[in-house]
């Protein structure tokens, strides 16, 4: 790699070549990994892809060389530079869905000053091949260090660090950044949920290891709930969804489902989350109770009399006169009472005459 000559003064143009020089053969001295959408997280469930970014600076013709070293696996391929130095390499879902459980190592390899991998890997024999090593002093394609895959590999921990080892060594120039991650089946888990009554609203939640946007499937349905024939009622009596996975605590991620229950039937029922792309399901059961009435409490009022006493009414008009039953008389003869009148009047001229 050849460095711009600058006009100038001999010193300030020794200095700026300088600058510019090693501003061009820094190494990559970052990575971050990202699985599926999220960052920070160094866990990926089987079938979620893996983004590993990096800055490398230099601007190396060749690339970036990055080798993936798992459990009884090794991956090589090389990746181009952006103009503002970033890198991207993905590991897809294709490719994780099939990766065995366990740790896995990414080592980014930088070309630096001659602008060639010093550390190659020999696919025909699976064997790593230091290039400025040459047998017995002469030119050639350089030196097997060390067999990395086929009969007699190491163990990939052990693989992984002959490889850092190699491309540290006194004569090669190479460099490189390092990460790594674990790989875990997926893995979706309902948080208990407890009894609630009828029309009730609440959250069903719980916890997953797939990334974050990674979509997922909720049913929720009464356990009585099966195919009736025409004929019967087979009223169904539930809610089902689709949620997004979003960042959790702990290292592990969370989803939650909305309910409510104003239209469920008081029954045992069945949640139930499955991944869309994911091969993974988890369950759980709660109740939906009726609703009791809620008792009036009884209000006894206790109404006081109080008894007052009065005094008896005194009574200011004079006592009505007793009345007696009107005599009756039988009906006499006439002359019986012209006798009765004659007989008196000659005893009235009596009286008078002895006077």
């Amino acid at each position: 790699m050849n460095a711009p000559i600058i006009p100038g003064r001999p010193v300030i143009r020794s200095l700026l070549t300088l600058i510019i020089f090693v501003l061009m053969i820094l190494p990559a001295t970052a990575i971050t990994l990202t699985p599926g959408a999220s960052s920070g997280s160094t866990t990926i469930s089987n079938g979620d892809p893996v983004y590993i970014n990096g800055f490398a600076t230099g601007h190396p013709q060749n690339g970036l060389q990055v080798w993936l070293i798992g459990n009884n696996m090794v991956r090589i391929a090389t990746v181009q530079v952006n103009s503002d130095n970033t890198y991207t390499y993905e590991i897809i879902s294709a490719e994780t869905q099939n990766f065995a459980p366990g740790q896995y190592l990414v080592i980014v390899q930088h070309p630096m000053m001659n602008g060639q991998f010093d550390i190659v890997y020999n696919s025909a024999t699976g064997q790593v091949i230091n290039r400025q090593m040459q047998a017995g002093g002469g030119s050639g394609s350089g030196t097997t260090i060390f067999q990395l895959t086929r009969a007699g590999s190491p163990q990939s921990p052990d693989a992984a660090s002959a490889l850092m080892r190699a491309i540290s060594s006194q004569n090669v120039d190479d460099t490189f950044a390092t990460a790594s991650f674990f790989i875990n089946p997926p893995n979706a888990f309902v948080n208990p949920v407890g009894d609630h009554i009828v029309g009730e609203k609440f959250t069903i939640s719980g916890t997953t290891n797939l990334a974050v946007g990674d979509k997922l499937q909720v049913d929720v349905y009464s356990s009585s709930f099966s195919p009736t024939k025409k004929s019967q009622s087979g009223a169904y009596s539930g809610a089902s969804g689709v949620v997004e996975v979003t960042t959790g605590t702990s290292g592990g991620n969370q989803w939650s489902f909305f309910i409510d229950s104003s239209t469920f039937r008081p029954d045992e029922y069945i949640v139930t989350v499955e991944g869309i792309l994911q091969d993974v399901k988890g369950s759980a059961t709660f109740n939906i109770l009726a609703a009791t009435p809620v008792p009036t409490a009884l209000v006894q009022s206790t109404i006081s009399v109080e008894e007052t006493k009065t005094a008896p009414a005194i009574m200011t008009t004079a006592p009505a006169p007793d009345v007696f039953p009107a005599a009756t008389h039988a009906n006499l003869p006439v002359w019986t009472i012209l006798t009765g009148l004659a007989l008196g009047m000659v005893l009235l001229a009596i009286r008078t005459i002895r006077r």
